[in-house]
């Protein structure tokens, strides 16, 4: 087994002899002097592996190191010095290199090392395939007015360092949009940093945005990299920003202003690169009001607003994303592909989606792994989507219990009322989109709400 290896080594000798070690083996070798010779030459040239220089003049093997990885992030790398200590290796290691190797190593250990780095390179082309298999990576779908205003805005803001703030509720594909923003930037190459602010524990986040430095803190047994160095060059997502303390918040406030961040327990000053892209569920202009989030902080964030409308909202997109997710989750369990019939098409456009597009991609998963054949019907649909009525409606409960007993024509009557009032609750009494989902004319749901005294409380 051989592939393609690149030498990155400032003294001439050691290139020819890695040179002449692996081309024995069978493996096509490159070479370069410097970093910047390394980098140029992979702009137009690929590799399986890397051998890099720890010590050269100018760049240094770390520095090259973290530029390769945030431009060619699934390269595999191997650090090569004569100079080699534990906190190297180990620095090398965090910095995504996939060994440490001195160059006094013998020829069998070099090969041996080539060898695992490219079976190791085999297989995250291998996993890369597979994902792209399944659907490759995610983008924001749609085709109605409320999409294409949205990419509009996308196409926009995008080519500039502005930064966003992506407003909506959950499940509305904000990730996505923000995902967008930095992949038609100029950025591109650089990272893309996800940091969900309301999943991490207060204690912690300071320190996962930051970093921290050994000691700092009972359980930081080593020094680690935060999420904004982890992002210079790139871009960073701050996912639920409202959720934020107010002392992180001035924290973020002085990186954004300043570029300057901290480590926990340091007095070391890095400055960093970073375009911030932040989104939130919250009205942000509220909690300002209400004195939980800093109003500086939030003219900062919201240079360029995007509102990511709730799928409610832009029901013609319904059957675009249902056929974009059934094609994603039938590669993803190695299914034939399947078709939507068309009534099961009118239940979802009919339905009110509380939980926005990540409801439907589940539901459509569900539908996948339910269906028996080739066509999913509306029998594989799940209770609620047959009903029309989410069960996260009116606090999640379902009709009110004592039907038992009753004479039908009562029991369907307060049936009947149950239903109207929680599909009037899941749609904020609109009673448009209430009569959309219960398959009624709108003026036939007043009637009935008439007749069963059914009013707002």
């Amino acid at each position: 087994m051989s592939g393609r290896v690149l030498f990155v080594d400032d003294e001439a000798n050691i290139r020819r002899t890695m040179e002449m070690i692996h081309r024995n083996a069978g493996w096509e070798t490159g070479a370069a002097a410097s970093g910047d010779d390394a980098i140029e030459l992979l702009t137009h040239e690929s590799f399986d592996v890397i051998y890099l220089d720890l010590s050269m003049p100018g760049r240094d093997g770390m520095d090259v190191l973290a530029e390769i990885r945030r431009t060619w992030p699934d390269q595999t790398v191997i650090i090569f010095s004569g100079q080699a200590t534990v906190e190297r290796a180990v620095e090398a290691t965090r910095l995504g290199a996939f060994d440490f190797l001195e160059k006094d190593s013998g020829k069998d250990r070099i090969l041996l090392t080539s060898k695992n780095a490219l079976e190791y390179a085999s297989l995250s082309r291998e996993n890369r395939r597979l994902r792209e298999r399944a659907g490759g990576k995610r983008e924001f779908l749609g085709a109605g007015t409320a999409a294409k205003a949205i990419l509009q805005q996308i196409d926009q803001v995008a080519p500039s360092n502005a930064r966003v703030l992506v407003l909506g509720e959950s499940g509305t594909g904000k990730e996505l949009i923000a995902q967008a923003i930095h992949d038609g930037s100029k950025r591109a190459g650089g990272a893309f940093i996800k940091v969900n602010c309301a999943a991490i524990p207060e204690e912690l986040i300071e320190a996962e945005l930051f970093g921290s430095v050994k000691g700092a803190f009972t359980g930081a047994v080593e020094t680690r990299e935060g999420k904004f160095q982890a992002a210079d060059g790139g871009t960073i997502f701050l996912d639920e920003v409202g959720d934020m303390s107010l002392k992180v918040q001035t924290k973020v406030l002085r990186a954004l202003q300043e570029g300057e961040v901290q480590r926990v327990g340091s007095d070391e000053v890095l400055h960093v690169d970073v375009r911030v892209i932040a989104a939130t569920n919250k009205d942000l202009a509220g909690e300002v009001a209400e004195g939980r989030f800093r109003e500086d902080l939030f003219y900062r964030l919201n240079v360029v607003p995007i509102v990511s409308p709730p799928l409610r909202d832009r029901r013609e997109d319904i059957p675009l994303l249902a056929e974009a997710f059934l094609a994603e989750y039938c590669a993803v369990n190695d299914l034939p592909p399947r078709t939507l019939d068309p009534a099961v098409v009118d239940k979802l456009r009919q339905y009110p989606w509380p939980g926005n597009v990540r409801e439907l991609r589940n539901q459509v998963e569900r539908m996948v792994i339910m269906s028996p054949g080739p066509v999913v019907g509306v029998s594989d649909l799940s209770a609620e989507m047959q009903s029309g009525v989410p069960s996260v409606a009116a606090g999640g409960a379902g009709p009110a219990p004592g039907y038992d007993g009753l004479p039908l024509q009562e029991a369907r009557k307060r049936f009947e009322k149950d239903l109207i009032e929680r599909a009037l609750e899941a749609n904020d009494w609109n009673v448009s989109r209430a009569a959309d989902v219960l398959g009624l004319e709108r003026t036939n749901l007043h009637k009935k709400m008439k007749m069963l005294d059914i009013n707002r409380k």
